[in-house]
């Protein structure tokens, strides 16, 4: 059984920073894109984030572009996400993703090809 499992949410200060982490399990993610959404509430899911396979692409929803970095990690079946400047309304719960598909290593997917979801992880920014 596919599991992605979130980590690092928590509540900061605007101005401050947290990192997300995001680990797969349940079968190889060696070849699959990977990504960060978000919701707010009252809200829909947002793309935040998507990384390739081999960590060399990248594409970042505007909202987020300067402040947040996503990266993969040496297993590849990991995925972070570096959030810095932090803005009340980045307030959401953050939603790690993978695509289940096989794809050339710098291959970006669309946000609606991603597979797998985890359960989020609440991130809350306070002003």
């Amino acid at each position: 059984q596919v599991q992605l499992v979130e980590s690092g949410g928590g509540l900061v200060q605007a101005g401050g920073s947290l990192r997300l982490s995001c680990a797969a399990s349940g079968r190889t993610f060696s070849w699959s894109a990977m990504g960060w959404f978000r919701q707010a509430p009252g809200k829909e899911r947002e793309f935040v984030a998507g990384c390739s396979w081999s960590g060399g692409n990248t594409v970042y929803g505007d909202p987020v572009k300067g402040r947040f970095t996503i990266s993969r990690g040496m297993a590849k079946n990991t995925v972070f996400l570096q959030m810095n400047s932090l803005k009340p309304e980045d307030t959401a719960v953050y939603y790690c993703a993978a695509d289940g598909s096989s794809h050339p290593s710098d291959y970006l997917p669309s946000v609606n090809e991603y597979d797998y979801w985890g359960q989020g992880t609440q991130v809350t920014v306070s002003s």
